[in-house]
């Protein structure tokens, strides 16, 4: 018997069962059945077994036993060596070092909670490459224990590496929720989540570049200016800088703190001036507003000022977007005060005393904050509003306007570069953005005592440094401008940034200029997961033989790893604690 492939012109052809014989000098051939529904498996294993072959199941042979997502594990672990992220831990290896380093790569692929973690990396090959597989919740908190001792020393390592005398360095502070009471650290304060649970306050010093050095936590109630001594003292005594510039935001660097940083003359600082002092000024005829049409920028000086240089700026599209902005105020006020004002007419059985509305038209002016720009009248059962067009006409002017001020002489700073400098805050923001949302998610926060916090938060920035460097070797295929930062420098100060063409042509056509697609971050490393590291077994009985095999890199794979300049074949040790 034997198999008979039968052509059958447009349809497909038939797969025949025949047997042969020999009648005469002929050869008949019988059909004894006809296969053409059977699976093409199936056709082939009786093929071979009419040759005789012994068949066996597939699974007795060879069977693949389990599949861990892996290639991402690869990445994130590779470019962790790359800056070195062991050795500023610890100059030697142990468990806790190997507990942090799993925690930090777990926090750039799947960032979760502390027990969670402990589940999820053994889905992929992290804790089996990082040696910790048999580690508990109860390890990590011991090991965020260990992190938090070391926090000082690992900063002033960072410090070590990015920051020189003169360096700029950039500061600004966020704040996130904690869900639980427990926390000291938790209070009431401006919870910028938006959200009506406590907070935790934290700041973020970065180099000039945007790598981040170190972090501090603060009580949710801790305003901005108050975190400015902190830092003075860290760049100084712990980071012994003898000449820094700190830029910070006009909520931050406030006259107060201005003043006291000029107790150190190797201190330098860069800041903003608020709305009330830049009226101030014009109104004082220390600059003209309308000079601005045509040119964007100017360098001024006041006696109010002494021994500062004041940038003024105007951007055309921010004077637009600000007056858009006061008009969409100022027509949403009316609204709601019109709402209250016919509720009181309406009152006549028991008139709204004046307070009671007060408390009412409080709330509609504290939620749009244009209060400035009406006049109004209450008193019992009356209410009664109009705009104040002197002083809507009085802020218009200004619209578009901003000034920097700071304490760098014009030698070692020209204007335009003191507003891109100003404008290198915007790192800062990229940072809390990367820490707050789906990247690193540094909230919820819901360690129960002050040093898990702390040691949290400083884990999530240690993560973050990680991540800014994987960013950056990745540009090409990831949704970001790659000629942002060498344009930062070279291109208008005070125009709005507009995105380079090869931004544009990835954005429109989702590809990069070679054909490899365009990713987030996160869908990047998914991608990489696909790689697998699986764990097979050949042969059966007695004869059984277990190994592993790496899935093949695909092409966008390898790719992705010589960016990152690593060696895709490479692995950690296979425990890193001892």
């Amino acid at each position: 018997m034997y198999i008979d492939i039968v052509p059958n012109r447009t349809s497909p052809p038939a797969v025949l069962l025949r047997q042969s014989r020999r009648e005469g000098g002929k050869i008949v051939k019988t059909t004894l059945a006809n296969l053409s529904t059977c699976p093409p498996e199936a056709v082939a294993a009786l093929r071979l077994a009419l040759r005789g072959v012994a068949l066996v199941p597939n699974e007795e042979v060879f069977a693949v036993e389990r599949s861990l997502p892996h290639g991402h594990v690869q990445a994130v672990l590779g470019v962790m060596r790359t800056v070195g992220m062991d050795a500023l831990l610890a100059a030697r290896p142990c468990r806790e070092r190997a507990l942090v380093l799993a925690m930090i790569a777990q926090r750039l692929l799947d960032p979760c909670s502390k027990l969670a973690t402990t589940r999820v990396w053994h889905t992929t090959t992290l804790a089996q490459e990082l040696g910790v597989e048999d580690a508990d919740a109860n390890d990590l908190y011991a090991a965020l224990d260990w992190l938090h001792q070391r926090q000082r020393r690992i900063e002033k390592k960072l410090a070590a590496r990015h920051l020189n005398d003169g360096a700029v360095v950039l500061f600004d502070i966020s704040s996130s929720s904690y869900h639980g009471r427990t926390c000291p650290l938790a209070r009431r304060g401006y919870n910028r989540d938006g959200e009506t649970l406590l907070s935790i306050v934290y700041g973020l010093l970065t180099d000039g570049a945007g790598r981040p050095v170190a972090v501090d936590v603060y009580p949710g109630n801790t305003g901005d200016p108050a975190t400015v001594p902190d830092q003075v003292e860290k760049l100084r005594a712990r980071f012994r800088l003898q000449r820094v510039v700190l830029v910070g935001d006009r909520g931050m660097l406030t006259q107060t703190q201005i003043d006291a940083l000029r107790e150190y003359p190797g201190v330098g600082w860069m800041s903003a001036l608020r709305f009330p002092a830049i009226r101030a000024l014009a109104e004082h005829g220390a600059f003209q507003p309308s000079l601005f049409d045509t040119p964007h920028l100017a360098e001024i000086t006041s006696d109010d000022y002494p021994g500062e240089r004041l940038v003024v700026c105007y951007n055309p599209a921010l004077a637009a977007d600000r007056a858009r902005t006061r008009d969409e105020l100022l027509t949403a006020t009316e609204a709601r005060l019109a709402r209250i004002a016919a509720a009181v007419a309406r009152r006549t059985t028991t008139p709204m005393t004046a307070d009671e509305i007060g408390v009412k038209v409080g709330k509609i002016i504290n939620h749009y904050k244009v209060g400035k720009h009406f006049d109004l009248t209450i008193e019992d059962a009356l209410l009664r509003f109009a705009r104040n067009d002197a002083s809507i006409a009085r802020e218009a002017p200004l619209d578009g306007i901003y000034i920097i001020r700071t304490s760098e002489r014009a030698d070692a700073l020209t204007a335009a570069d003191v507003v891109r400098t100003y404008k290198s805050l915007g790192h800062v923001e990229q940072a809390f953005r990367c820490m707050k949302g789906v990247d690193l998610r540094v909230r919820p926060i819901r360690h129960r005592n002050e040093v898990h916090v702390r040691a949290h938060i400083f884990l999530c920035m240690l993560a973050y440094y990680v991540e800014h460097h994987l960013r950056a070797a990745l540009s090409t295929v990831l949704f970001q401008d790659d000629d942002l930062d060498a344009a930062r420098w070279t291109r208008d100060p005070v125009a709005t940034a507009e995105p380079s063409e090869s931004a544009r042509a990835k954005k429109r056509t989702k590809t990069t200029d070679d054909g490899w697609p365009v990713q987030s971050l996160r869908t990047l490393l998914s991608a990489l997961g696909t790689r697998c590291k699986n764990t097979c077994r050949a042969g059966n009985g007695k004869n059984v033989l277990r190994f592993e095999q790496l899935t093949e890199l695909s092409p966008f794979q390898q790719h992705v790893f010589s960016l990152l300049g690593l060696t895709p074949e490479h692995t950690v040790p296979s425990n890193p604690a001892t």
